[in-house]
């Protein structure tokens, strides 16, 4: 799979542009505020419906326009596909492929790409809502059908929120309208949960060789997906975890060979846990059980990555996470490999990083550089070069 034409109107600092281009690796140049990293974001819209930079369509709107159009021609399987979507900034987007309408969800994965970042350095060093994002983003790309459940989960969570604000307020919860809210809640919830716990197996052994192919070290590294809420709950996801120090937690990640997630129990220890917290709920105003609330373990050498790793190991251990994800998605696809894109990605690295990462993409499919200047991409990923400036794509 790769891209071979992007097109955009009104996008961020550009009022048209149209570059083509072909497998192997492209590299866009230019200084900082430039562009470069405007036609990256572009590309990822293409595959997500969202970017990676920002959480509101309203930014990607050029300065005294009113919407923007991304284009792009996706060649997969021998087959070239015409996506594109209007960017309407407090109004429904519209999507079509091959000039047709369609809802949004019904385009999802017809690009799919693994996006690198500087802003990565937040799955590892952030907060656990970064960590949820990485799990939800990756299993929606592997599995479009979950951009469904995630929506069904998130507005469950909105309208519970609010009649939780709204009995603060009065008083009084309306008889049943609590019970209603509860129903979504649990239904979403536990397939978003038993989703996420699937990926996060599959992850698992890949994470390790991922990190040392990057860093040329060797360390014990690992993840658990912990259900925060649901302490004390009868959920067993299969045997305890070998380095379950901080255990209590009903439900954590099964490792490779044991059971599927039970996605009933799951369903259970939510209401049991919901039913558990209904008073404190209703004393803060605000949903205390779900997946909203759960955390993504990583460790490095039996230590929490987030406190403990240096710069370095945290640099590593998020893009073993991105690679992992990526050959998850290599995997798993019928229609060639995703499309990787390195957004500023080399500036960050030590040499040996810098080399290490380039030589593990450069047998990708399509790889989209970004850099400010030429020697911040290693030589084994020449190819297709182009300069930007201020809105404007050049031949290099």
């Amino acid at each position: 799979m790769y891209l071979s034409r992007l097109s955009l109107t009104d996008y961020r600092n550009y009022a048209a542009a149209e570059v083509t281009l072909a497998p192997g690796a492209t590299t866009f140049l230019g200084a900082n505020g430039q562009g470069k990293t405007n036609l990256i974001e572009a590309a990822g819209y293409l595959a997500t419906f969202g970017s990676h930079r920002v959480a509101t369509d309203a930014p990607l709107i050029r300065q005294g326009a009113d919407r923007a159009i991304v284009r792009g021609v996706v060649s997969a399987t021998g087959r070239d596909s015409l996506l594109e979507v209007e960017i309407n900034p407090g109004r429904a987007n519209r999507v079509r492929v091959n000039r047709a309408p369609t809802r949004p969800r019904a385009a999802l994965g017809l690009l799919r790409c693994v996006l690198f970042a500087p802003e990565d350095i937040a799955i590892v060093k952030g907060d656990p809502d970064q960590r949820r994002r990485y799990l939800d983003d990756l299993l929606v790309s592997m599995r479009p059908r979950y951009a469904g459940v995630r929506a069904d989960y998130e507005r469950a969570l909105r309208q519970r929120t609010a009649l939780l604000k709204s009995a603060k307020a009065r008083g009084a919860v309306p008889a049943g309208t609590l019970e209603i809210w509860d129903d979504h809640l649990v239904s979403a919830g536990a397939a978003l949960t038993a989703g996420r716990l699937r990926l996060v197996a599959a992850i698992a052994p890949l994470l390790a060789d991922c990190y040392s192919a990057v860093s040329g070290a060797e360390r014990d590294t690992g993840l658990r997906y912990r259900m925060a809420a649901v302490s004390g709950s009868n959920v067993d996801a299969g045997p305890a975890d070998a380095d379950r120090a901080d255990a209590g937690d009903a439900l954590t990640t099964p490792s490779a060979g044991e059971p599927e997630p039970d996605q009933e129990k799951i369903a259970l220890a939510l209401r049991e846990a919901l039913a558990a917290r209904r008073r404190a709920e209703l004393e803060r105003a605000v949903c205390l059980v779900g997946p909203h609330r759960d955390e993504l373990e990583l460790r490095i050498g039996g230590l929490p990555s987030r406190g403990y790793a240096s710069h370095g190991e945290s640099w590593s251990l998020a893009l073993a996470l991105r690679l992992a994800g990526y050959q998850l998605l290599r995997r798993d696809g019928t229609d060639g490999d995703p499309v990787l894109m390195l957004d500023d990605v080399f500036a960050e690295l030590d040499a040996g990083r810098r080399d290490r990462l380039a030589a593990l993409v450069v047998g990708a499919e399509q790889v989209l550089v970004t850099a400010a200047v030429p020697e911040d991409v290693p030589t084994g990923l020449a190819g297709a070069r182009f300069r930007v400036a201020g809105g404007v794509i050049l031949d290099d």
